[in-house]
Protein backbone atom coordinates (compact mmCIF):
# COMPACT_ATOMS: atom_id res chain seq x y z
CA UNK A 1 0.00 0.00 0.00
CA UNK A 2 1.13 3.16 -0.93
CA UNK A 3 2.28 5.86 1.43
CA UNK A 4 0.27 9.31 1.83
CA UNK A 5 3.69 11.26 0.89
CA UNK A 6 3.84 8.51 -2.39
CA UNK A 7 0.49 9.44 -3.19
CA UNK A 8 1.05 13.08 -3.01
CA UNK A 9 3.72 12.65 -5.09
CA UNK A 10 2.26 10.63 -7.68
CA UNK A 11 -0.42 13.12 -8.18
CA UNK A 12 1.65 16.09 -7.97
CA UNK A 13 1.69 17.35 -11.95
CA UNK A 14 5.78 17.40 -13.18
CA UNK A 15 7.13 20.78 -13.53
CA UNK A 16 6.97 22.07 -17.64
CA UNK A 17 10.65 21.65 -19.02
CA UNK A 18 12.38 21.74 -22.55
CA UNK A 19 12.53 18.67 -23.84
CA UNK A 20 15.62 17.02 -25.50
CA UNK A 21 14.27 16.26 -29.19
CA UNK A 22 16.32 17.85 -31.29
CA UNK A 23 18.97 15.04 -33.07
CA UNK A 24 22.21 16.35 -34.50
CA UNK A 25 20.51 16.47 -38.00
CA UNK A 26 18.02 18.73 -37.08
CA UNK A 27 20.66 21.38 -35.52
CA UNK A 28 22.69 20.95 -38.44
CA UNK A 29 19.65 22.40 -40.74
CA UNK A 30 18.78 24.91 -38.39
CA UNK A 31 22.21 26.46 -38.62
CA UNK A 32 22.17 26.26 -42.31
CA UNK A 33 19.47 28.24 -42.06
CA UNK A 34 20.94 30.70 -40.13
CA UNK A 35 23.93 31.01 -42.08
CA UNK A 36 21.88 30.91 -45.39
CA UNK A 37 23.52 28.79 -48.20
CA UNK A 38 23.48 32.32 -49.88
CA UNK A 39 25.60 33.83 -47.71
CA UNK A 40 28.75 34.65 -50.32
CA UNK A 41 26.37 35.98 -53.29
CA UNK A 42 26.06 39.37 -51.95
CA UNK A 43 29.64 39.53 -50.85
CA UNK A 44 31.12 38.00 -54.29
CA UNK A 45 32.09 41.48 -55.71
CA UNK A 46 33.32 43.38 -52.71
CA UNK A 47 35.69 40.58 -51.84
CA UNK A 48 36.84 40.14 -55.12
CA UNK A 49 38.13 43.88 -54.96
CA UNK A 50 39.38 43.44 -51.93
CA UNK A 51 41.37 40.58 -51.76
CA UNK A 52 42.46 41.18 -55.51
CA UNK A 53 40.82 38.39 -56.75
CA UNK A 54 41.13 35.60 -53.89
CA UNK A 55 37.57 35.11 -52.30
CA UNK A 56 37.54 31.66 -52.74
CA UNK A 57 41.00 31.58 -50.77
CA UNK A 58 39.15 33.95 -47.83
CA UNK A 59 36.71 32.00 -47.63
CA UNK A 60 38.67 29.30 -46.58
CA UNK A 61 40.61 30.62 -44.56
CA UNK A 62 37.57 32.26 -42.66
CA UNK A 63 36.81 29.13 -42.51
CA UNK A 64 39.35 28.15 -40.80
CA UNK A 65 38.83 30.67 -38.09
CA UNK A 66 35.07 30.16 -37.46
CA UNK A 67 36.19 25.88 -37.16
CA UNK A 68 38.18 26.67 -34.28
CA UNK A 69 35.65 28.80 -32.91
CA UNK A 70 32.78 27.00 -33.19
CA UNK A 71 34.14 24.15 -31.27
CA UNK A 72 35.02 26.98 -28.27
CA UNK A 73 31.04 27.41 -28.93
CA UNK A 74 30.01 24.41 -28.60
CA UNK A 75 32.10 23.57 -25.84
CA UNK A 76 30.96 26.72 -23.63
CA UNK A 77 27.31 25.99 -25.11
CA UNK A 78 27.46 22.77 -22.70
CA UNK A 79 29.07 24.71 -19.79
CA UNK A 80 26.11 27.50 -19.66
CA UNK A 81 23.31 26.62 -21.99
CA UNK A 82 22.05 29.92 -22.11
CA UNK A 83 19.96 32.47 -24.89
CA UNK A 84 23.01 34.80 -23.68
CA UNK A 85 25.02 32.98 -25.60
CA UNK A 86 29.15 34.35 -25.54
CA UNK A 87 27.56 37.66 -23.87
CA UNK A 88 26.71 35.38 -20.59
CA UNK A 89 29.97 33.32 -21.14
CA UNK A 90 32.51 36.44 -20.71
CA UNK A 91 30.21 37.80 -18.06
CA UNK A 92 30.13 34.84 -15.94
CA UNK A 93 33.68 33.23 -17.18
CA UNK A 94 35.90 36.74 -17.51
CA UNK A 95 33.82 39.84 -15.93
CA UNK A 96 30.38 41.41 -16.00
CA UNK A 97 32.24 44.93 -16.54
CA UNK A 98 34.02 43.22 -19.53
CA UNK A 99 30.71 41.03 -20.98
CA UNK A 100 28.74 45.02 -20.84
CA UNK A 101 31.09 46.28 -22.94
CA UNK A 102 30.75 43.10 -25.58
CA UNK A 103 27.04 43.10 -25.09
CA UNK A 104 27.68 46.77 -26.30
CA UNK A 105 29.64 45.67 -29.45
CA UNK A 106 26.78 43.00 -30.31
CA UNK A 107 24.71 45.40 -29.82
CA UNK A 108 26.15 47.33 -32.51
CA UNK A 109 26.46 44.36 -34.84
CA UNK A 110 22.39 44.19 -33.58
CA UNK A 111 21.70 47.78 -35.45
CA UNK A 112 23.66 47.69 -38.55
CA UNK A 113 21.95 43.90 -39.91
CA UNK A 114 18.80 45.50 -40.58
CA UNK A 115 20.91 48.21 -42.15
CA UNK A 116 23.27 46.30 -44.07
CA UNK A 117 20.13 43.65 -45.45
CA UNK A 118 18.00 46.78 -46.36
CA UNK A 119 20.50 48.49 -48.16
CA UNK A 120 21.78 45.39 -50.06
CA UNK A 121 17.55 44.87 -50.77
CA UNK A 122 17.47 48.62 -52.30
CA UNK A 123 20.86 48.32 -54.54
CA UNK A 124 19.28 44.85 -55.71
CA UNK A 125 15.98 46.61 -56.81
CA UNK A 126 17.75 49.80 -58.62
CA UNK A 127 20.09 46.89 -60.36
CA UNK A 128 16.52 45.65 -61.96
CA UNK A 129 14.45 49.63 -61.97
CA UNK A 130 17.67 51.98 -62.50
CA UNK A 131 15.53 55.17 -63.33
CA UNK A 132 14.08 55.62 -59.51
CA UNK A 133 15.51 57.59 -57.40
CA UNK A 134 18.11 55.62 -54.51
CA UNK A 135 16.49 57.89 -51.69
CA UNK A 136 12.97 57.06 -52.53
CA UNK A 137 13.92 53.02 -52.69
CA UNK A 138 15.58 52.92 -49.62
CA UNK A 139 12.42 54.85 -47.97
CA UNK A 140 10.16 51.72 -49.61
CA UNK A 141 12.67 49.09 -48.31
CA UNK A 142 13.04 50.34 -44.92
CA UNK A 143 9.36 51.45 -44.89
CA UNK A 144 7.96 47.77 -45.72
CA UNK A 145 10.37 46.15 -43.02
CA UNK A 146 9.19 49.08 -40.72
CA UNK A 147 5.36 48.48 -41.20
CA UNK A 148 5.98 44.57 -41.25
CA UNK A 149 7.84 44.41 -37.81
CA UNK A 150 5.25 47.28 -36.26
CA UNK A 151 2.38 44.51 -37.45
CA UNK A 152 4.43 41.72 -35.28
CA UNK A 153 4.59 39.63 -38.46
CA UNK A 154 7.47 36.79 -38.36
CA UNK A 155 8.46 34.72 -40.71
CA UNK A 156 7.86 31.30 -39.61
CA UNK A 157 9.74 28.36 -39.72
CA UNK A 158 7.80 26.86 -43.01
CA UNK A 159 8.62 30.28 -44.41
CA UNK A 160 12.27 29.27 -44.09
CA UNK A 161 11.85 26.20 -45.22
CA UNK A 162 10.33 27.55 -48.28
CA UNK A 163 12.94 30.86 -48.63
CA UNK A 164 15.43 27.90 -48.53
CA UNK A 165 14.24 25.71 -51.41
CA UNK A 166 13.79 28.69 -53.70
CA UNK A 167 17.61 29.64 -52.49
CA UNK A 168 18.81 25.90 -53.21
CA UNK A 169 16.99 25.50 -56.60
CA UNK A 170 18.19 28.87 -58.32
CA UNK A 171 22.10 28.02 -56.79
CA UNK A 172 21.95 24.45 -58.74
CA UNK A 173 20.02 25.93 -61.67
CA UNK A 174 23.63 28.41 -61.74
CA UNK A 175 25.79 25.95 -60.77
CA UNK A 176 24.59 23.66 -63.45
CA UNK A 177 24.67 27.06 -65.97
CA UNK A 178 27.91 27.69 -64.70
CA UNK A 179 29.55 24.29 -65.47
CA UNK A 180 28.38 24.57 -68.71
CA UNK A 181 29.25 27.85 -70.00
CA UNK A 182 33.09 27.12 -68.43
CA UNK A 183 33.11 23.79 -70.47
CA UNK A 184 31.82 25.48 -73.24
CA UNK A 185 34.41 28.10 -73.31
CA UNK A 186 37.59 26.79 -71.21
CA UNK A 187 36.78 23.23 -72.20
CA UNK A 188 36.99 20.52 -68.97
CA UNK A 189 40.45 21.66 -67.93
CA UNK A 190 38.81 25.37 -66.79
CA UNK A 191 36.85 23.47 -64.03
CA UNK A 192 40.41 22.74 -62.29
CA UNK A 193 42.36 25.59 -61.94
CA UNK A 194 44.10 27.50 -58.61
CA UNK A 195 43.60 30.79 -60.17
CA UNK A 196 40.69 31.65 -57.50
CA UNK A 197 42.28 30.46 -54.74
CA UNK A 198 46.31 31.69 -55.53
CA UNK A 199 46.93 34.26 -58.41
CA UNK A 200 50.87 35.46 -58.62
CA UNK A 201 50.28 38.33 -60.63
CA UNK A 202 47.87 39.64 -58.20
CA UNK A 203 48.24 38.55 -54.77
CA UNK A 204 48.82 40.73 -51.94
CA UNK A 205 48.61 39.96 -48.48
CA UNK A 206 47.48 42.57 -46.96
CA UNK A 207 44.57 41.91 -49.72
CA UNK A 208 44.00 38.78 -48.88
CA UNK A 209 43.63 40.09 -45.10
CA UNK A 210 40.65 42.44 -45.62
CA UNK A 211 39.21 39.91 -47.91
CA UNK A 212 39.25 37.03 -45.14
CA UNK A 213 37.67 39.61 -42.50
CA UNK A 214 34.62 40.71 -45.25
CA UNK A 215 34.29 36.92 -45.89
CA UNK A 216 33.74 36.23 -42.10
CA UNK A 217 30.52 37.74 -42.36
CA UNK A 218 29.20 34.94 -44.29
CA UNK A 219 29.58 32.48 -41.42
CA UNK A 220 27.43 34.61 -39.10
CA UNK A 221 24.87 32.86 -37.68
CA UNK A 222 26.29 29.59 -36.75
CA UNK A 223 26.49 30.18 -32.97
CA UNK A 224 22.95 30.56 -33.01
CA UNK A 225 22.92 26.62 -32.78
CA UNK A 226 24.28 26.37 -29.15
CA UNK A 227 21.11 28.70 -27.96
CA UNK A 228 19.17 25.39 -28.47
CA UNK A 229 21.45 23.88 -25.92
CA UNK A 230 18.76 23.01 -23.74
CA UNK A 231 16.80 20.86 -26.15
CA UNK A 232 19.28 18.99 -27.94
CA UNK A 233 19.95 14.86 -27.33
CA UNK A 234 23.16 14.94 -25.97
CA UNK A 235 24.20 18.51 -26.27
CA UNK A 236 27.83 17.89 -25.36
CA UNK A 237 28.59 15.86 -28.35
CA UNK A 238 25.82 17.31 -30.86
CA UNK A 239 25.69 21.10 -30.19
CA UNK A 240 29.96 21.00 -30.80
CA UNK A 241 29.75 18.70 -33.76
CA UNK A 242 26.90 20.75 -35.49
CA UNK A 243 28.15 23.78 -35.20
CA UNK A 244 31.41 22.47 -36.91
CA UNK A 245 29.64 21.01 -39.68
CA UNK A 246 27.68 24.31 -40.22
CA UNK A 247 31.03 25.82 -40.15
CA UNK A 248 32.44 23.29 -42.81
CA UNK A 249 29.08 23.23 -44.80
CA UNK A 250 29.19 26.93 -45.30
CA UNK A 251 32.54 27.48 -46.20
CA UNK A 252 32.57 24.41 -48.58
CA UNK A 253 29.10 25.32 -50.20
CA UNK A 254 29.94 29.17 -50.44
CA UNK A 255 33.43 28.77 -52.05
CA UNK A 256 32.37 25.89 -54.76
CA UNK A 257 29.43 28.80 -55.74
CA UNK A 258 32.21 31.30 -55.54
CA UNK A 259 35.04 29.12 -57.39
CA UNK A 260 32.57 28.59 -60.36
CA UNK A 261 31.42 32.29 -60.46
CA UNK A 262 35.23 33.39 -60.78
CA UNK A 263 35.66 31.11 -63.41
CA UNK A 264 32.86 32.20 -65.45
CA UNK A 265 33.85 36.06 -64.68
CA UNK A 266 38.07 35.93 -63.58
CA UNK A 267 38.88 39.59 -64.22
CA UNK A 268 37.64 41.64 -61.10
CA UNK A 269 38.70 44.53 -61.77
CA UNK A 270 35.77 44.98 -64.95
CA UNK A 271 33.00 44.50 -62.31
CA UNK A 272 31.14 47.40 -62.76
CA UNK A 273 28.94 46.87 -59.88
CA UNK A 274 30.37 45.04 -57.02
CA UNK A 275 27.71 44.91 -54.44
CA UNK A 276 25.56 43.40 -56.73
CA UNK A 277 28.36 41.27 -59.01
CA UNK A 278 26.84 38.09 -58.76
CA UNK A 279 23.39 38.63 -60.78
CA UNK A 280 26.14 39.77 -63.57
CA UNK A 281 27.95 36.58 -63.54
CA UNK A 282 24.75 34.72 -63.46
CA UNK A 283 23.83 36.95 -66.52
CA UNK A 284 26.89 35.82 -68.26
CA UNK A 285 26.65 32.13 -67.64
CA UNK A 286 23.12 31.62 -68.32
CA UNK A 287 21.02 34.73 -69.55
CA UNK A 288 18.83 37.44 -68.67
CA UNK A 289 16.35 34.89 -67.06
CA UNK A 290 18.74 33.90 -64.03
CA UNK A 291 19.55 37.68 -63.59
CA UNK A 292 16.30 38.29 -62.91
CA UNK A 293 15.93 34.72 -60.89
CA UNK A 294 19.05 36.33 -58.83
CA UNK A 295 17.29 39.39 -58.21
CA UNK A 296 14.77 37.87 -56.87
CA UNK A 297 16.34 35.98 -54.77
CA UNK A 298 18.68 38.28 -53.21
CA UNK A 299 15.78 40.91 -52.77
CA UNK A 300 13.16 38.52 -50.93
CA UNK A 301 16.06 37.22 -48.89
CA UNK A 302 17.66 40.89 -48.14
CA UNK A 303 14.03 41.67 -47.29
CA UNK A 304 13.39 38.95 -44.68
CA UNK A 305 16.92 38.88 -42.90
CA UNK A 306 16.20 42.95 -42.79
CA UNK A 307 13.05 41.59 -41.10
CA UNK A 308 14.64 39.16 -38.81
CA UNK A 309 17.28 41.61 -37.87
CA UNK A 310 14.80 44.80 -37.47
CA UNK A 311 13.00 42.40 -34.59
CA UNK A 312 16.34 41.58 -33.21
CA UNK A 313 17.52 45.02 -33.06
CA UNK A 314 14.31 46.56 -31.43
CA UNK A 315 13.55 43.64 -29.29
CA UNK A 316 17.39 44.06 -27.47
CA UNK A 317 16.58 47.87 -27.29
CA UNK A 318 13.22 46.96 -25.51
CA UNK A 319 15.61 44.43 -23.10
CA UNK A 320 17.86 47.32 -22.39
CA UNK A 321 15.18 49.21 -21.48
CA UNK A 322 13.41 47.07 -19.34
CA UNK A 323 16.20 46.18 -17.63
CA UNK A 324 17.32 49.97 -17.56
CA UNK A 325 20.36 49.91 -19.16
CA UNK A 326 18.75 52.62 -21.61
CA UNK A 327 15.73 54.93 -20.42
CA UNK A 328 12.90 52.52 -19.52
CA UNK A 329 10.23 55.23 -20.64
CA UNK A 330 11.06 55.07 -24.14
CA UNK A 331 13.08 51.60 -25.23
CA UNK A 332 10.95 49.43 -22.36
CA UNK A 333 7.61 50.40 -23.61
CA UNK A 334 5.41 47.81 -24.60
CA UNK A 335 2.49 48.45 -26.73
CA UNK A 336 -0.62 46.97 -24.88
CA UNK A 337 -2.26 46.20 -28.49
CA UNK A 338 0.39 44.44 -30.74
CA UNK A 339 2.67 43.33 -27.48
CA UNK A 340 5.45 45.00 -29.35
CA UNK A 341 8.00 47.28 -28.48
CA UNK A 342 7.01 50.36 -31.11
CA UNK A 343 8.99 52.92 -30.35
CA UNK A 344 11.91 50.41 -30.55
CA UNK A 345 10.98 49.62 -34.08
CA UNK A 346 10.11 53.29 -35.47
CA UNK A 347 13.66 53.77 -33.94
CA UNK A 348 15.50 51.45 -35.71
CA UNK A 349 13.44 52.06 -38.73
CA UNK A 350 14.59 55.80 -38.38
CA UNK A 351 18.53 54.78 -37.79
CA UNK A 352 18.22 52.30 -40.93
CA UNK A 353 16.84 54.28 -43.09
CA UNK A 354 19.44 57.20 -42.11
CA UNK A 355 21.93 54.14 -42.52
CA UNK A 356 20.96 53.02 -45.94
CA UNK A 357 21.22 56.59 -47.71
CA UNK A 358 24.64 57.76 -46.05
CA UNK A 359 26.66 54.34 -46.04
CA UNK A 360 27.91 52.31 -47.90
CA UNK A 361 26.94 48.47 -48.32
CA UNK A 362 30.79 47.40 -47.63
CA UNK A 363 31.29 49.64 -44.41
CA UNK A 364 27.74 48.19 -42.98
CA UNK A 365 28.81 44.54 -43.92
CA UNK A 366 32.10 45.40 -41.94
CA UNK A 367 30.56 46.77 -38.93
CA UNK A 368 28.43 43.72 -38.50
CA UNK A 369 31.66 41.53 -38.93
CA UNK A 370 33.29 44.13 -36.30
CA UNK A 371 31.18 43.38 -33.93
CA UNK A 372 30.97 39.45 -34.41
CA UNK A 373 34.76 38.80 -34.49
CA UNK A 374 34.88 40.80 -31.62
CA UNK A 375 31.79 38.24 -29.94
CA UNK A 376 33.67 35.40 -31.27
CA UNK A 377 37.61 36.50 -29.84
CA UNK A 378 35.55 36.33 -26.22
CA UNK A 379 34.06 32.90 -26.64
CA UNK A 380 37.52 31.70 -27.52
CA UNK A 381 38.96 33.59 -24.19
CA UNK A 382 36.17 32.10 -22.13
CA UNK A 383 36.94 28.79 -23.09
CA UNK A 384 40.34 29.10 -22.64
CA UNK A 385 39.71 30.46 -19.58
CA UNK A 386 37.48 27.82 -18.07
CA UNK A 387 39.13 24.82 -19.72
CA UNK A 388 42.68 25.60 -19.22
CA UNK A 389 43.05 28.32 -16.48
CA UNK A 390 40.23 27.34 -14.20
CA UNK A 391 40.57 25.37 -11.09
CA UNK A 392 37.83 22.75 -12.26
CA UNK A 393 40.35 22.63 -14.91
CA UNK A 394 43.48 20.85 -13.18
CA UNK A 395 43.91 17.36 -13.43
CA UNK A 396 42.63 16.61 -17.32
CA UNK A 397 43.58 19.20 -19.07
CA UNK A 398 44.89 18.00 -22.96
CA UNK A 399 46.77 21.21 -24.26
CA UNK A 400 45.68 20.87 -27.67
CA UNK A 401 41.98 20.91 -27.38
CA UNK A 402 41.48 23.41 -24.00
CA UNK A 403 44.81 25.71 -25.02
CA UNK A 404 45.83 25.29 -28.27
CA UNK A 405 42.19 25.49 -29.96
CA UNK A 406 40.87 28.67 -28.15
CA UNK A 407 44.41 30.11 -28.27
CA UNK A 408 44.63 29.78 -32.38
CA UNK A 409 41.00 31.38 -32.66
CA UNK A 410 41.95 34.33 -30.25
CA UNK A 411 45.00 35.22 -32.57
CA UNK A 412 43.22 34.11 -35.95
CA UNK A 413 40.09 36.38 -35.46
CA UNK A 414 42.46 39.18 -33.70
CA UNK A 415 44.22 39.30 -36.98
CA UNK A 416 40.99 39.29 -38.86
CA UNK A 417 39.78 42.23 -36.94
CA UNK A 418 42.46 44.52 -37.25
CA UNK A 419 42.37 43.64 -41.34
CA UNK A 420 39.49 45.60 -41.27
CA UNK A 421 39.63 49.04 -43.13
CA UNK A 422 40.28 51.71 -41.05
CA UNK A 423 37.15 53.51 -41.15
CA UNK A 424 35.33 50.48 -39.80
CA UNK A 425 37.92 50.18 -37.22
CA UNK A 426 37.35 53.53 -36.33
CA UNK A 427 34.10 53.74 -36.17
CA UNK A 428 33.77 50.02 -33.89
CA UNK A 429 36.50 51.82 -31.27
CA UNK A 430 34.33 54.66 -31.12
CA UNK A 431 31.26 52.63 -30.50
CA UNK A 432 33.01 50.82 -28.03
CA UNK A 433 34.44 53.62 -26.28
CA UNK A 434 31.11 55.28 -26.08
CA UNK A 435 29.97 51.82 -24.06
CA UNK A 436 32.96 52.11 -21.82
CA UNK A 437 32.25 55.62 -20.81
CA UNK A 438 28.19 54.96 -20.54
CA UNK A 439 29.18 51.53 -18.38
CA UNK A 440 31.47 53.54 -16.01
CA UNK A 441 28.89 56.26 -15.19
CA UNK A 442 26.09 53.51 -14.90
CA UNK A 443 28.22 51.79 -12.74
CA UNK A 444 29.56 54.87 -10.43
CA UNK A 445 33.19 54.08 -12.41
CA UNK A 446 32.57 50.60 -12.44
CA UNK A 447 32.54 50.58 -8.45
CA UNK A 448 28.94 48.64 -8.80
CA UNK A 449 27.43 45.54 -11.12
CA UNK A 450 26.68 46.58 -14.41
CA UNK A 451 23.21 45.96 -15.42
CA UNK A 452 22.94 43.37 -17.51
CA UNK A 453 21.44 42.99 -21.20
CA UNK A 454 19.03 39.86 -21.37
CA UNK A 455 19.39 38.59 -24.99
CA UNK A 456 16.05 36.04 -24.33
CA UNK A 457 13.81 39.09 -25.78
CA UNK A 458 15.98 39.49 -28.80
Amino acid sequence: MATSTETVQTRTPAQPHLKRVLSLWDLIYYGVILTSPIAAVPLFGEGQVLSHGHTVATLLLAMVAMSVTAVSFGRMASVYPSSGSVYTYISRELNPHLGFVIGWAMFLEYLFQPIQNALYAVLTIQRMTPRIPFAILAALAVGLITFMTVQGIKFTARTNEVLLGFMMLVTTVFLVEAFRYIVLHHRYAGLMSMQPIYNPATFNLRALAAGTSLAALVFIGFDGVSILAEEVKNPKRNVLLASVCVVLFTGLFSGLQVYMAQRVWPDYTTLQNPETAFMDVAQMASGPYLFAAYGGMLLVSSIACGLAGHVGASRLLYSMGRDNVLPRKIFGYLSPKKSNPIYNVWIIGVLAYIGVITIPWEHAAEIVTFGALLAFMGVNLSALKHFWFSREAVGHRNFFVDCFIPGFGIAFCFVLLISLQSWTKYAGLTWLVVGILYSAYKTRGFTMRPKLIDFSES
